[in-house]
């Protein structure tokens, strides 16, 4: 398929699941419950954690997260007690439990008593870094991991090991990617033109089909070729294709 062929057959599956009626079998379900900045931010990093498995029980599992924290993700980050944060002893989600859950709302505290923002951590990672994005997310698990958990920090992806960073990529791809459907949040200042595709099997799958990747491993390595491939056909925004890959493996068994 020559280039021209392929940036319209992906701008069309784009517009075929980029569609609000996306979010109701999606995590990104979770987030859209909440409209407060940082409530909606709190959810989104805790669904997209444990954002590995199949999505119903992720959908089901980030609800109960929600629900331990009386659906007030901010409020209960900033104020819980240990008898509260003790709600998490049963939480469980695949390798994930109460204990990780229970670092992760301490840490995120943390982060919120330096930065005054879950974006700005982030913001300040890429601002220390000149635009790169690749060491700001090393700048931001350094930052949420202190003091570090070793049973917690196999939960946040490292790309200086050479992780996909999957799951932080979708992140910041619901937060920092605003689109007319609605699907994506874009509630952050954070360019999507820095943004990476959140790699995993599926969208592997199809990019190397597709001849966007040559690369067999899904490390930090095929992001960036992945994000080459895809500037080329939009430069401002190349993590729109993330639909576009994301359906046609998942949905078209493409």
């Amino acid at each position: 398929m020559k280039q021209q062929e392929l940036t319209l057959f992906l701008e069309e599956k784009v517009l075929k699941y980029n569609q609000s009626s996306f979010i109701d079998k999606d995590p990104i379900q979770i987030p859209h419950q909440f409209s407060n900045s940082e409530d909606i931010a709190i959810a989104g990093f805790c669904t997209a954690t444990i954002s590995w498995g199949q999505r119903a029980t992720i959908i089901k599992n980030a609800k109960k997260w929600m629900r331990i924290m009386g659906n007030s993700p901010h409020d209960f980050t900033m104020t819980a007690s240990d008898k509260q944060l003790g709600r998490f002893q049963d939480f469980k989600h695949r390798t994930f439990n109460g204990q990780d859950a229970v670092f992760f709302i301490k840490a995120l505290r943390s982060i919120y008593i330096e930065y005054d923002s879950l974006e700005n951590a982030f913001q300040t990672g890429i601002r220390d870094f000149d635009k790169d994005l690749f060491h700001a997310l090393i700048h931001f698990r350094k930052r949420f991991l202190r003091p570090a958990s070793t049973r917690t920090s196999k939960h946040v992806a490292n790309p200086e090991t050479g992780s996909a960073a999957k799951r932080l990529n979708m992140f910041l791809r619901w937060m920092c990617r605003k689109d007319q459907q609605g699907v994506d949040l874009g509630i952050w200042s954070i360019s999507p033109s820095l943004l990476s595709c959140p790699l995993d099997v599926h969208s592997g799958r199809v990019a190397r089909h597709l001849g966007l990747l040559n690369r067999k491993q899904n490390d930090w390595k095929a992001v960036l070729e992945l994000d080459t491939a895809l500037r080329k056909m939009d430069s401002n925004d190349p993590v729109k294709y993330d639909f576009a890959l994301f359906g046609l493996g998942v949905f078209e068994d493409f």
